[in-house]
Formats: structure tokens, sequence, C-alpha cells
């Protein structure tokens, strides 16, 4: 954890040599960070790392001599440090496979603007601080002994609705959680990640190699279906009405989040009443706490991942704090929690305990 008022020190990896300059330029704009080195391929990149121990690096994905994805691995599992994956709308599969290495964030990059500048350098302060540990290039989650086989179809309240909210460190989240539910889950997930515009079939196409739902990119009119694995385009605001049809709506006016959470999270509330579940992962800022309220309210169920087990413990402990929140769960568990809701396997008699 960087020290208050330290200098953030940053190690720039990309071939192109214009987008490096441009890198450096934007972060010379900010007096709390400073390049350190700058390499041109994942081969540099790994040598730059032990050497000049950056606080984070940015890491480009197609390079010459090793690209990216083979630098975090030997990154991550020699010198671990923070990492920035900055690429384009083309690369996201490959982008969001990263995190499976050890990146902790995509972002797309950036260009002239002020907009595009300023998002970059707030995520390298935030980012510059998270605690990363060693890790082996093929690591797995684990299935937390979740049953293998699928479960029957019709198993259950076929009636819930699981939404949910998740931003800086939740496609992590999103598939270790996904990685653990069967292929017969009995019943529709909906997910509103915050993420860059023309990014999010990249992500569906990464969250599809690791979980035996379907997963895909919501189109307005869908028609939602047990089992089924909607992400939010985040162009769109999302919503679903009582029958469980999709709408996807242009962005509101004064919306600062994108996609926004609480759109999604209210109208759940609202369609779908004590069936709601909404469950709310790592991420920063505030958005989802009033969705998740407006479930809570309803008779709907509230989850949120725990402290320890978020990248970034912001949304969540904003919604934990403002009592939308009735039981915090660490990552491993949320999976099994899920299950026992939809499939009504919780023991007789038992309740959810619920947070004061």
């Amino acid at each position: 954890m960087n020290r208050p008022g330290a200098v953030i020190r940053v190690l720039i990896v990309d071939d192109s040599a214009l987008a490096r300059e441009l890198i450096r330029c934007l972060l010379s704009e900010d007096p709390s960070l400073r390049v350190v080195g700058e390499a041109a391929n994942g081969c540099q990149a790994v040598a730059m790392v032990a050497e000049l121990k950056p606080d984070i690096v940015t890491m480009d994905i197609e390079m010459p001599v090793m690209g990216g994805l083979d630098a975090i691995g030997r990154i991550m599992a020699q010198t671990p440090v923070p990492i920035l994956v900055l690429t384009a709308q083309g690369d996201a599969f490959t982008a969001f496979s990263a995190m499976s290495r050890g990146a902790l964030d995509v972002v797309e990059k950036p260009d002239i603007s002020q907009a595009g500048g300023s998002e970059l350098l707030s995520r390298l302060r935030l980012l510059s601080g998270v605690h990363v540990a060693r890790r082996t290039a093929n690591a797995v989650a684990a299935r937390a002994g979740l049953p293998s086989a699928a479960a029957p179809a019709g198993a259950g309240d076929a009636g819930r609705m699981v939404a949910i909210a998740a931003s800086t460190g939740g496609p992590q989240a999103i598939s270790a959680i996904l990685s653990q539910l069967p292929k017969g889950f009995a019943a529709p997930i909906l997910v509103t990640q915050h993420i860059a515009d023309g990014f999010a079939q990249g992500m569906a196409e990464w969250l599809n190699k690791v979980t035996p739902l379907r997963v895909g990119v919501a189109r307005d009119g869908d028609r939602v279906a047990a089992g089924r694995v909607y992400i939010n385009p985040s162009e769109f605001s999302m919503r679903v009405t009582r029958q469980g049809v999709l709408v996807l709506t242009g962005r509101e006016s004064g919306e600062i989040y994108h996609p926004p959470c609480n759109t999604l999270l209210c109208s759940v509330a609202e369609s779908y009443r004590e069936r709601a579940v909404g469950l709310i992962l790592s991420g920063m800022g505030d958005d989802g706490a009033r969705g998740m309220q407006a479930i809570r309210t309803v008779g709907g169920v509230t989850l949120a991942q725990d402290e320890k087990s978020s990248l970034i413990y912001g949304m969540n402990r904003l919604a934990v704090e403002r009592g939308s929140v009735e039981r915090s769960l660490a990552l491993a568990d949320i999976a099994g929690e899920l299950l026992r809701l939809v499939s009504g396997k919780l023991e007789a008699g038992c309740e959810i305990p619920r947070l004061a």
C-alpha cells in the first residue's frame, strides 16, 4: 500500500513508441505519478519490473517477442505488482483473459481527450495501492465443493431473478462466481458491470470459457431464461419487465456510471419484488446502494461481497453502511448461497442472517 502523498512509480509497457509517449504525457499532468521506465515488449517488462520495482504497470497486450498475457503471467509468478491493461476494443476478449493471469483491470487505450486522460490517471492512483499476491500462471478458481453435475432445470423457485452490480474488481469476482454454478441454475442472471464502451462482448466471450451457463450481451427485447447470463452493454441502461423482457435505453442525463447499476437493481426490485436477489460486488463509487435498498424494501434478498475478498471495497461497503445489504459473504461462498436461494434448498427453519 502506497503511503499517503508518496509518488506512484509507473512502468509503461507498449510496443508503440507513439502510445508510450501519449501515456507518458498524460501521466506528466499528475504530480503524484512518475514514469520510471518504458518497455517495448513483454521480455523487457519482466526484467524491468524485477529491476525497478514499480508501484504499478500499464500493459499492452499485442507485442512482439513476448505478448502481454505471457508477461503478466511471469510477472505475477515472480515479482507481483499491480497491472492495468490498456487495450483497444478489438482485443477485449484477450484483455479480459489477462485478468485470469493476475491483471487487476482493463481500460481502453486513452486518447488525447481530457476525459480519456482523467480515467487513466484515476485508475492508476486507485490500483497502485492494491495488494497483489504471487500466483502461478495456471491458477484457477476452486469450485468450493459445489455440485459438478447440472442441477435439474425445473428445480426450486424458477421465479427468482438474480441481479449483479459490480465495478473495479468485478470481472474477476463474476468469473469466480459463474465458474461455480451448475448448468441447470434455475434463474436468469443480469449483470451490470462498469465497463468501457464496446467491451461487453469481449467480457461475455471470456466468461463463456469459465462457466457452463450461457453468457451473452443483453439485447433490447430479450426474454430472459433460467441458466442464462445477460451482460449489460455500457452504452445502454438496462431494465427488466414483469414479463421478463429486457429493455435497453440510451444513457440517462447526468449519469456518471456506465452502465448504471442502480437502474438495473431498481428495475428488478419493481418487477420481481420478493423474488429478487441483488448482489453487489467489488468496485469504486456509490453506484448500486440505492438499487440494493430498493430490493430490500420490497422483501427481496440482498447480498454483498465482503471486504476481505474484494479488490476494491467501495460500492459494496457503502451499500452495507447504508443498511441496504442483509448479508456479506466471502467470494468463495457467494455461488453456494445463490444456488441455495434459487433451488429452495435452505434447511427448514433457517433464515439468512441480517446485518444490523
